[in-house]
Formats: C-alpha cells, structure tokens, sequence
C-alpha cells in the first residue's frame, strides 16, 4: 500500500489558522455507512445521538511544550518537550544551529537544560528544576506547524478541550474543541453517556511517513489510560470516539488486554476495528497515518469522495477546522 494512494489536493487558504468564533460555531460534515453525505452545524450533533450512545472524551491537557533558551556561545536553541520521563528529566526535539551534543547545557531563564544523549530523532534533557512548572512559566503553546502566527492568549484557552485534566500532551485532541459544556449537556439529556479516557498526544502525530511503503511506517509511542469506569461504560452501546486519540487508545486496550501502557498502534486499511462504531474527527493532512486511520474506518473511496465534497463546500481543514462524524 503507498502513501501516495492517501493524497489530495488541499487549498491552502482553507487550512484554519484561527478557531472559529465559538468552540460549537463549526460545521459538521455526516458521513453515513451508505456513504451519503449531510452538511450540519456542529450545534447538530446532539440531535444525531441517543440512548444506545456513549461518547468517549480524550481528557489529556496540552502543555506549553515550547521552549526558547540560549547556549554559552549565544547561539539560540528551540526545546519542544515530547514527554516527561521524570520531574526533572524529559524526552525533547531541539533545533539549533549544530546538533546538540552531550553535555551542551541550554539556558532558559534562570534554569538550565543539559543534553545527556539521544534516543532516536529526540534528545534525553535533564533540567535543574522541576519541568511542568517551568513551562508553565517560560513555555508558549505548542501550535502545530501548519498554524503560522506566533501563539496568543487566544490560542491559550481555545488550542485546549474544555474538559482537559490530565496534563501531558504536547498537541491538542482537536475533535474535542468543538464542544462547550452546555452541548455536552444536550449530549446527556439525549440519554448518551459521555466517559472519558486519557491519551497524551505526542509530537510524533505531525511527524510525516518516511517511506512511500505504509507498512513500512512505525508509529510513535504515545501513554493512555482508560478507568474502569468507562470500560463499564462501552458494553452494549454504540461507542462513538471523540477524536482519533479516543479511538487509538480504545482499539489499543481491545487488542492487548491493557487499560493502561503505551501505545504504539498504526491503523490503516484492512485493520479490523473491535470497538469504536461512530467517529467524531476534524479534516487531516494528506498523505497522514490519520487520514489512513478513517480510510480504514470508512473506506478510503468514501473519505476522498468526502474531502472532495468538503473542499468544494469550503470547510475549514486541520486542528483549528471544522468536523466530521463518520458512521463506520
């Protein structure tokens, strides 16, 4: 299978570089299981759940994963923090004039990064306070790359789910955006149950494929938690993720056995799905391991012909975009 069989021709004046005025101000292209199509408001999902529903929420909060500091030499350096490995201790992309070598210490405010070595494309950082609360601090918002603006106070509270708890994550759930808390209200007195797991998005999702061969490619690992809770939550329903996180994390489970780890699974046509039923998702990049996700989810045909169709209604693409529901 070829990278080159997901691609499509995306206008860039199409890709949403702000949200929308209000988080449910969006639209919501309907792809059915027939393949036919329904141009709603995303004000109009409630209307399309019920009784036999559970939504599942990816709960996981971004990060300021950003970092800017400076070498003795002067020179400037970009940390982007990927994960925690410990309080002090941090997985990181570092962009700087030369590769930083073991040993090169960063300046960032009054604290310090030292490099102890590599693993893979990602540096192993240890800094000389504890991390959370000096991105918190000194750290900027962590805007995927094809969002050009420099990050803002907007970008602060919208590039962020409303019900984000679990911080970790260095890229947003962006399926979750849309919803304020009175449409997860509706969602509720429609009779759906609405769980929540966490999965912390790593960097690796923007990462392209590096061979033109798809089984080729190996995805980045990314740590999940489902609760027992919404595991009991699943059984006898129609499980409708919210977003491709949610749905990673509960394919993930399904096929280990494990409700809590790492996950590192690639999803592409001919993947059986075991759990998930209905998909709620923004637009993808071409040539994507997600836009290969929902092919496999919908059929590729289907979800082409569905770009296809949104491109020329002229929806919004990507994190800051407009939304899908697909049925599967």
């Amino acid at each position: 299978m070829r990278v080159s069989e997901f691609d499509y021709a995306l206008p860039p004046d199409l890709i949403a570089q702000h949200p929308a005025k209000s988080r449910t101000g969006s639209r919501l292209l309907h792809l059915q299981a027939d393949g036919n199509l329904r141009d709603l408001a995303f004000e109009s999902l409630p209307e399309l759940v019920d009784q036999r529903d559970t939504l599942v929420l990816n709960d996981t909060r971004v990060v300021k994963a950003r970092l800017f500091g400076a070498k003795p030499s002067g020179g400037r350096v970009e940390i982007f923090v990927e994960s925690l490995l410990g309080p002090r201790q941090a997985l990181a992309l570092m962009r700087a004039g030369h590769s930083a070598r073991p040993g090169t210490e960063v300046r960032i405010g009054n604290a310090t990064a030292s490099v102890e070595g590599r693993e893979g494309d990602l540096y192993r950082v240890r800094f000389s306070e504890d991390i959370e609360p000096l991105l918190e601090r000194h750290g900027s918002v962590p805007l995927p790359p094809y969002i050009t603006h420099t990050p803002g106070a907007e970008d602060a509270e919208r590039y962020q789910t409303v019900y984000a708890s679990q911080p970790g994550a260095v890229a947003a759930p962006t399926a979750g955006l849309h919803f304020d808390e009175a449409l997860l209200d509706r969602v509720r007195q429609r009779g759906a149950r609405v769980a929540r797991l966490t999965l912390h998005v790593g960097f690796g999702t923007f990462q392209p494929l590096r061979s033109d061969e798809v089984e080729r490619h190996r995805m980045h690992r990314e740590r999940y938690h489902i609760p027992d809770e919404t595991l009991q939550a699943l059984v006898g329903r129609r499980v409708l993720a919210v977003g491709t996180t949610s749905l990673r994390a509960l394919e993930s489970a399904a096929a280990t056995g494990v409700a809590k780890g790492e996950t590192e699974l690639f999803i592409y046509p001919g993947y059986e799905f075991q759990v998930v039923d209905r998909l709620l998702t923004n637009f993808h990049l071409p040539k994507s391991t997600l836009l290969m996700l929902i092919c496999a989810f919908a059929g590729r045909e289907k979800i082409l012909k569905a770009y296809e169709h949104a491109i020329e209604q002229r929806y919004r693409f990507f994190s800051y975009g407009d939304a899908m529901l697909i049925e599967r």
